[in-house]
């Protein structure tokens, strides 16, 4: 019997390509779209563009997709995973932004949907594996753990959004587009006449879309404005609309003029509603030299013993750092940059790496400089 493998089907070109891929390597493709979003019943109101469409993005994905699974004759279900989502992902993504941190919701989302309510559904109809069309790769070990390697793209690679899958999730997991690059994958949707070979990649919050954020994020957290604080001379230049719209190492969208370098905000005195700003991209104020990381989900079965020296980013798409880890307990590490790194984020994801090996990641607690917690992010 042919092996069952449930596909992530999203209407998007990725999605299709990992579709008929999986075809021809012989499997028996059941394509599943994921619902998880509702605009009404969810108070998606303001900053949605979308809110007078006669159809909304989610329908017209769908439909793609049921044009992907007539195209290739596979079969499509739809599920919703619309309570899920709100109750693991944007509840946890609200909560953070209060606090002025800076979320990941698409780690989340790989984390508790893609991975383990969509998986779930999968074994309920027991198929051997889920597949996804992200750029990542995997090898399957017999009796052995599963290794999660960045995708050949490196201009696609999201092995950086996939750092929180465990073993049991890796071990179920197909990736069939992560030996491709992005422009093979085109070129093939467009000889096999897909109809979203031209389609747009998607892009907004994960399984929302494209949304004004500021506006967006009103729909749930009221705005507070307060000062914009030069951290060096503790003078007021400009007034900030909330501390939860800006971002560590942030430059666009300050509103600050006059003369010198450009502005970056440095850090946010929560308590107080102030927004830290510094002037030039390689000011002290944004350099640290370590980091606490918690909830750090390690891929292997074995985790390292001592100091383990390897690779890492703070942000997708940043270049890797040379940095040495140490466990502080089963799910807490201590990071320790070779090099200062600029504008690292509480909230955010710190991933690690051993060459195309993705190791694993966590949550970016805290950060230090000169062996002192930086108390200003």
């Amino acid at each position: 019997m042919k092996q069952r493998v449930v596909l992530g089907l999203s209407g998007g070109v990725d999605s299709a390509v990992a579709a008929y891929v999986l075809k021809q390597q012989g499997y028996e493709v059941i394509g599943v779209f994921m619902r998880n979003w509702d605009s009404s019943l969810n108070n998606d109101i303001l900053g949605n563009p979308t809110n007078n469409d006669d159809i909304c993005p989610q329908e017209k994905d769908y439909n793609d997709a049921k044009k992907v699974a007539e195209h290739l004759g596979i079969e499509l279900r739809r599920v919703d995973f619309i309570k899920e989502y709100w109750d693991h992902v944007f509840t946890y993504f609200l909560e953070e932004y209060a606090k002025g941190r800076t979320p990941n919701p698409d780690i989340l989302c790989n984390k508790h949907i893609k991975f383990k309510a969509f998986l779930d559904y999968a074994r309920s109809i027991e198929a051997d594996y889920i597949a996804t069309g992200h750029y990542a790769r995997v090898e399957h070990h017999e009796g052995a753990d599963s290794v999660m390697l960045r995708g050949v793209d490196s201009n696609k690679d999201q092995t950086y959004f996939l750092c929180q899958l465990n073993q049991s999730q890796l071990q179920s997991s197909l990736f069939p587009i992560g030996h491709m690059t992005k422009p093979e994958v085109r070129k093939l949707a467009e000889d096999l006449k897909l109809p979203v070979a031209h389609k747009k990649d998607s892009t907004g919050i994960c399984f929302i879309g494209e949304r004004d954020f500021r506006e967006f994020l009103k729909n749930y957290i009221p705005a507070k404005a307060g000062k914009m604080v030069d951290i060096e001379t503790n003078q007021v230049v400009g007034q900030h609309q909330g501390i939860m719209y800006y971002t560590i190492g942030q430059r666009k969208g300050l509103g600050i003029g006059g003369a010198g370098d450009a502005w970056f905000v440095v850090g946010k005195k929560y308590d107080e509603n102030i927004l830290y700003v510094c002037q030039g991209d390689q000011n002290q104020w944004l350099m640290s030299e370590g980091a606490l990381i918690t909830d750090v989900n390690w891929i292997s079965s074995q985790k390292p013993q001592g100091d383990y020296d390897c690779t890492a980013k703070f942000r997708y798409r940043q270049k890797d750092n040379d940095v040495s880890i140490r466990f502080i307990d089963e799910t807490t590490l201590f990071v320790t940059f070779k090099q200062p790194v600029k504008a690292v984020t509480p909230g955010q994801a710190a991933v690690f790496y051993d060459g195309d090996v993705c190791l694993g990641g966590g949550t970016i607690e805290k950060v230090y400089k000169d062996d002192k917690e930086i108390t200003y992010l």
